[in-house]
């Protein structure tokens, strides 16, 4: 039977020395309300996520989802979560998972205006069927992000560090590429380098080298990404940050869009120029990324 639920939770101090928070959690249907009108999650996109891929019941990359949950919230001037509070939360809800692959989502919110504590939640659901996309891949359009690739560093206060709710700009994205006749879409700086995709990291190959943009160029640390290296790295291949101009996106001998639900996607086109696929290696990462990981 398909599960598909939500756990409130009460947030705790992030210094709250507890070892047991199951009480701090209230399972609720995940189809019945449970906001206010006036949750600033919903009206302003005045909160942040992670999503994390579940496999068998198991939850992938927990640490590294909830570092980066603390670190976009203190970007955005939010509590910082207690990690174990937060930790137990993403356990209960994997242990509520059926077999195969789901996606819990941790949503952490401002809460309601003028209110006092922020509001706090989990939600669990099966994971979208992506076994096709992993095996056929993805055609990818270049698109304008508008900003130079210092703008983080100049401009803190545009959160492009963060993984905030606000994800409109995102999706409008997605639908230009899908406008274009592309799968997905890969973010330049306005200066001509490689960001990221809307909603996943990029690694090139060149031989036995390869790269993913830096993350100080205002684009997410990717915890998918991570893992991809720590595997690559096993391996015995050099695995780098660079800052990549958007003309080397074409000349390279594969690339992929990688996540933590979609996993590892082939690039089979940029802006209708075929890239070349290493299917083999396409098999193995995904191999790699459905395997237990903590």
């Amino acid at each position: 039977m398909t599960q598909r639920f939500a756990l409130m939770i009460d947030p705790a101090e992030v210094d709250a020395d507890r070892t047991d928070f199951a009480d701090t959690f209230t399972r609720v249907d995940a189809a019945a309300p449970a906001l206010s009108v006036g949750e600033l999650s919903t009206q302003r996109g005045d909160g942040v996520f992670e999503s994390i891929g579940v496999v068998d019941r198991h939850a992938q990359e927990v640490v590294p989802h909830l570092e980066r949950l603390a670190h976009s919230a203190r970007l955005c001037d939010l509590p910082v979560p207690n990690q174990r509070q937060w930790h137990q939360a993403v356990d209960a809800a994997a242990a509520g998972c059926g077999d195969g692959e789901y996606v819990i989502k941790l949503i952490l919110s401002r809460g309601v205006e003028h209110g006092p504590t922020p509001t706090a939640w989990v939600t669990v659901a099966p994971a979208s069927d992506f076994s096709g996309v992993r095996e056929r891949g993805v055609r990818v359009v270049t698109l304008d992000r508008g900003y130079d690739l210092d703008i983080a560093q100049r401009a803190p206060w545009l959160l492009l560090g963060a993984k905030t709710l606000s994800y409109a700009v995102n999706m409008a994205a997605l639908r230009e590429a899908h406008r274009r006749g592309a799968d997905d879409a890969i973010f330049l700086s306005r200066d001509g380098f490689v960001l990221e995709a809307p909603t996943a990291s990029l690694i090139l190959r060149r031989g036995d080298r390869f790269l993913t943009p830096a993350p100080n160029g205002g684009i997410l640390h990717g915890t998918t990404q991570l893992s991809v290296y720590e595997h690559l790295t096993a391996r015995g291949f050099a695995a780098e940050y660079d800052s990549i101009p958007a003309s080397d996106l074409t000349s390279v001998d594969a690339a992929w869009l990688v996540s933590s639900v979609r996993l590892a996607a082939p690039i089979t086109a940029v802006d209708d120029l075929e890239l070349p696929v290493d299917h083999a290696l396409t098999a193995e990462l995904n191999e790699y990324l459905l395997s237990p990981r903590d």
